[in-house]
């Protein structure tokens, strides 16, 4: 199993990566001190290292500069969204990619996907998840999705949504939840996102033969993915 190492000081978000991933089928360690990180990263068998910059004691960048000396081993940066000074200097230390915080989980594994296939550490048992639910199917590790046997073309928000409502198929998902799982933050006030997109999805899956949506909404509560 492909093992990841997650080193951040955001508790919170480090629980709701570790359990996604972990979903997907990663083995993933993590720690919020990055002087233990840096020694994880050269004993262990690790295959990619997720690393958030701003963490107190010893920061991401200076992580990323004692890994370098003594290893390879893929390294994902998170940043604050915006800030090219850390973000650059992270690539220029060899970092193989950054994600801007907050960040989907989604996206995240996407990413780890694509530095795996890029630098030739391919997942170890070799299979590409597919989620399905009815006729349809979606292929996290390249974010493609399939609807009665043809491609459905979805925004990578879109994707995102939908790939929350498949894995939970048939249960009521809270809005709160979703967008932790979809958007890796908290819903705000006010913020009306989920349902726009929910909206532009539903009208791709158009209606069921009984005439409902594939995707109802349960006022107040959030939405529910019909099984096929």
């Amino acid at each position: 199993m492909t093992k990841v190492l997650l080193i951040d000081d955001d508790i919170e978000l480090t629980n709701l990566l570790c359990e996604y991933l972990t979903q997907e089928g990663f083995a993933v360690e993590t720690t919020a001190d990055g002087r233990i990180g840096v020694a994880e990263a050269m004993s262990s068998s690790t295959d990619l290292i997720v690393l958030d910059i701003m963490m107190p004691r010893m920061n991401g960048i200076e992580v990323l500069r004692k890994i370098r000396q003594v290893s390879d081993v893929p390294v994902l940066m998170l940043t604050a969204r915006g800030d090219d000074i850390d973000r650059i200097s992270g690539l220029n230390l060899g970092a193989d990619d950054y994600v801007s915080k907050p960040c989907s989980p989604g996206e995240l594994s996407a990413r780890i996907r694509a530095i795996l296939r890029r630098s030739g550490r391919a997942e170890r048992d070799g299979s590409v998840e597919e989620l399905k639910t009815g006729e349809l199917i979606l292929y996290p590790s390249n974010r493609r999705a399939e609807w009665h046997g043809t491609q459905l073309e979805l925004t990578g928000t879109e994707f995102s949504l939908l790939e929350v409502l498949v894995r939970s198929a048939g249960q009521l998902v809270s809005k709160q939840e979703i967008s932790l799982r979809a958007f890796g933050k908290p819903l705000t006030a006010f913020d009306r996102r989920i349902d726009v997109h929910i909206s532009s999805i539903r009208q791709k899956l158009g209606a069921r033969a009984d005439g409902q949506s594939w995707i109802q909404a349960v006022r107040g509560r959030g939405y529910q993915l019909l099984e096929g």
